[in-house]
């Protein structure tokens, strides 16, 4: 075992027992909601920011680490001689990553830092390699140049149940929300380059979840044993069931990580969201 603390924030949603597993230091961000700030992951779970987005009208907010934060946590290490490397969610969806860069400047020791370009199950593929990687004895720099290989051969796919959350939002005009609902359209959405972009669509729960796994194919074969899979859901695990049972009739899969989505997403998508995401290992 070597002397690197992996440090992530909680963008990751990696559940507890695989944080535990590799101890992980998680950070976390905040949730804004009707002006009442929770802490995500400690002042409120999952399910309940799950009910809480069908209950309100309005979309929640989410608000990035500060710059104390990292600094109170990078510090803890650093003071015992211990190398931190601090793997972010994507800077172009947060300003998360900048504040640990930020903080990183400002103290003595050794941190790195690292742009996932990634979040929810992208980034739980990154950080469970780096976390293996310390496990197996492996160098800062080592680590580090593995993750830019999979930074760029990681592929992350979402849909959403309804288009709502999306026009809320700003991402999708009104009018072609409410067509897409009427004709039961459901988009393909992807992280490209750190962003949430469009990428498919069906007519369908059943044949949008038969894109992604298309999609997953085209990129990374058919045989996925040697990969890293990682699938998710918000509130709706029905469609779980759905995406676990295509991919085990059209893909070789070995181990299968599950993920409960957490705020990053689910406040642009709403709660009924699926996705997954795949990797090297």
């Amino acid at each position: 075992m070597n002397n690197i603390k992996i440090v992530c924030d909680s963008l990751t949603d990696l559940p507890k027992e695989l944080i535990e597993k590799y101890d992980i230091e998680v950070v976390p961000l905040s949730v804004i909601f009707n002006e009442k700030e929770y802490i995500d992951g400690i002042d409120i779970t999952k399910d309940e920011f799950y009910n809480m987005l069908r209950e309100n009208e309005s979309l929640p907010k989410t608000s990035q680490v500060t710059y104390m934060s990292f600094k109170t946590t990078f510090e803890k290490y650093t003071k015992n001689n211990i190398d931190v490397l601090y793997i972010g969610g994507s800077s172009n969806l947060s300003g998360t990553y900048q504040s640990g860069v930020m903080a990183k400047n400002d103290i003595e020791g050794n941190v790195y830092t690292f742009d996932s370009l990634s979040a929810s199950l992208g980034l739980g593929c990154i950080v469970l390699t780096a976390a293996e990687l310390v496990k197996e004895g492996k160098s800062i720099e080592e680590i580090i140049s593995k993750l830019e290989l999979l930074r760029n051969n990681t592929s992350v796919l979402f849909t959403v149940d309804t288009l709502e959350y999306l026009q809320k939002g700003g991402r999708i005009s009104s009018a072609k929300a409410t067509i897409g609902n009427m004709l039961n359209i459901k988009p393909v959405i992807c992280l490209e380059d750190g962003l949430v972009k469009p990428l498919a669509q069906s007519r369908g729960k059943k044949q949008v979840i038969s894109k992604m796994v298309e999609l997953i194919k085209e990129n990374h074969g058919e045989d996925l044993t040697n990969k890293r899979v990682i699938i998710g859901c918000g509130d709706n695990k029905s469609d779980l069931e759905l995406l676990k049972k295509k991919l085990s009739e059209e893909l070789k899969v070995g181990e299968l990580i599950f993920i409960n989505i957490g705020s990053c997403i689910c406040a642009h998508t709403g709660p009924a969201v699926v996705g997954i995401a795949c990797s090297d290992k």
